[in-house]
């Protein structure tokens, strides 16, 4: 049982005891839990093999840390089934379409008898739905979209999910003695935001060693195919994983081959053919002699073409082929470039680290800067700050500063951008502030219009630096909000204000198109992790994909400067 999958039973243990009316910090306690499960750096299930202690896990203390154990070896948790018991059953699914609560859960399941969504869809499509006390035609109409977006999702595994399995099985097998090249191919080296399978690419002295080992390893669950060159598998969490191998001097064939988009690799081959040159993964074929010339790596592939090497990101055929041709590829921007990160939470308010334990995390990453950027009073749940607070956690960020020698710590906070677009905390306060990051929490199904005013405000405050993932959408889990990013984009620009690519791997937000556009407008942006947590720094590549993906080079991005000019850009005396 996989992270994602323990942090989903506590998250229903929260709202069902929600449902109950339990006191608010038994919920606090399971809803807090659960963000620090699920993005948790390590699997539970490795650390209970290898007796590890999972009170390390922030939040998690002796109680959570039995049902934990007791789910992971068994497949149960006795408490959840006797939670479930006490209600209709099917409630828990209805609690996993996104826009619907505890509270509406309940109504739909006690009064209309609604236990999924085939039947909730067909409820609000006869009119049952919109006649419940306080939902209105309106509501159900936004929950159908939601439920209609569910259907729309295939079977698709997040980046942030894949990753770490692909990086868990390959440190496995490159301690098999001989191999010489191991990586992941396909959309994950391209780093598409979502993922259908995954392709391993390899070079090794013995092929059989490595084929055995992979299909005997404990993440496998079904072996699909097992051969000397080839080899697929289901891995935990029903992801498809396919192993090749080929000889040294051809890998650098396969690995292009089995990284480029399908479009990108119809243009190379199309401007093969015009060279008299048959491209394939073992090589390329001079057509009029049929002599195959293989290559060891990548570069010399490309080369051989007359053409620039592309990073695997940009492989998308989106113009990228033409400006190799002319050398035009720019230098993308890398995690050895980013100085600092702008947007992080402490224990101060729901993260689980104090304001001290990031900032000497993020010096060990040779950062020369960080911003503390807790939620506003307005985000309750998250126990957010309201301006005494604030002011004593500014207090505390100098004497952070006065401790630590190296890294900058900047004050400030990731406000709420209100329904009416007005800030959650007033200009006194933040004024006061070197970083104000403001987004968008709640009410997130106003129309186009508003919601495009009502960030509008935001950007256009000069109490506002960055704005903070602007689509809100949490990938598989929340569509975006309805925005006009074009007018956001043009505004932002024209008022020198800062967007945000969150690298929180299920947020992604900005995209890489989105992103890209924002480029293009000439706006500044920030690659951000949102980290709430001392280990969630490393989230930092996944923004750094995304960025890459939208042909963001180190100058694009503004905590690739260095402290003087961020001082300088955020007009900050220190």
């Amino acid at each position: 049982m996989r992270n994602t999958a323990i942090a989903k039973v506590f998250s229903d243990i929260a709202d069902l005891l929600e449902l109950k009316g339990e006191n608010q910090f038994k919920i606090r306690a399971y809803q807090k839990v659960v963000r620090a499960i699920e993005h948790y750096p390590k699997e539970i299930r490795i650390m209970i093999d290898e007796g590890e202690d999972l009170k390390n896990i922030p939040g998690v203390g002796d109680a959570i840390a039995k049902k934990t154990t007791e789910l992971v070896t068994t497949g149960k948790l006795e408490y959840y089934e006797k939670l479930k018991a006490e209600f209709p059953k099917g409630i828990t699914n209805l609690l996993d379409i996104p826009g619907i609560g505890p509270k509406t859960a309940s109504k739909l399941c006690s009064e209309l008898g609604i236990t999924s969504a085939d039947s909730l869809e067909q409820a609000i499509k006869d009119g049952s739905v919109a006649t419940l006390f306080r939902l209105g035609e309106k509501t159900a109409n936004n929950i159908l979209q939601q439920v209609e977006a569910s259907r729309r999702k295939d079977q698709r595994i997040s980046i942030g999910e894949a990753l770490p399995i692909v990086e868990e099985i390959l440190s496995a097998l490159n301690s098999v003695p001989g191999v010489r090249n191991l990586t992941y191919a396909g959309s994950l080296r391209r780093f598409r935001e979502t993922l259908g399978d995954i392709d391993l690419m390899g070079t090794v002295d013995n092929p059989q060693k490595v084929m055995d080992a992979f299909v005997s390893l404990p993440i496998v669950g079904q072996v699909l195919v097992q051969g000397p060159t080839k080899s697929s598998a289901i891995v935990s969490g029903g992801l498809q994983v396919d192993l090749r191998l080929v000889e040294h001097e051809a890998f650098g064939s396969l690995l292009q081959y089995f990284t480029g988009s399908k479009q990108h690799n119809i243009s190379l081959r199309e401007r093969g053919r015009r060279q008299g040159l048959k491209l394939s993964e073992y090589g390329i074929t001079d057509i009029a002699t049929d002599k195959l010339e293989k290559f060891a790596d990548e570069e010399n592939f490309y080369h051989r073409l007359g053409m620039q090497y592309i990073p695997p990101e940009l492989r998308e055929d989106q113009g990228e082929v033409e400006k190799a041709e002319r050398g035009a590829i720019p230098r993308l921007v890398e995690v050895s470039d980013i100085k600092g990160d702008l947007h992080m939470h402490t224990d101060w308010s729901d993260g689980h680290s104090s304001i001290k334990e990031m900032a000497l995390a993020a010096k060990k990453l040779g950062y020369q800067y960080i911003a503390i950027t807790e939620h506003s009073g307005g985000r309750g749940i998250a126990h957010g700050l309201d301006v005494e607070r604030l002011r004593k956690q500014i207090e505390e960020i100098k004497k952070v500063n006065e401790y630590i020698d190296g890294i900058q710590v900047f004050s400030g906070i990731e406000v709420d951008i209100r329904a009416d677009g007005t800030l959650d905390l007033p200009h006194e306060i933040l004024a006061k502030l070197n970083v104000v990051i403001a987004a968008v929490h709640s009410a997130m199904n106003q129309s186009k219009g508003k919601m495009t005013q009502r960030v509008l405000s935001a950007v256009e405050d000069p109490d506002v630096d960055i704005i903070a993932h602007p689509t809100c959408r949490l990938l598989g889990k929340r569509e975006p909000i309805a925005i006009d990013l074009e007018a956001v984009f043009r505004t932002a620009a024209k008022n020198n204000k800062i967007m945000e690519i969150n690298a929180m791997p299920d947020r992604l937000d900005l995209n890489d198109i989105h992103a890209s556009r924002a480029r293009e407008l000439g706006v500044k942006l920030a690659i951000e992790t949102d980290a709430h947590d001392v280990s969630h720094l490393d989230f930092m590549r996944f923004g750094v994909g995304m960025a890459r993906r939208a042909w963001c080079e180190p100058q694009h991005i503004v905590n690739t400067l260095s402290l003087a000019d961020v001082l300088t850009l955020l007009n900050v005396s220190r």
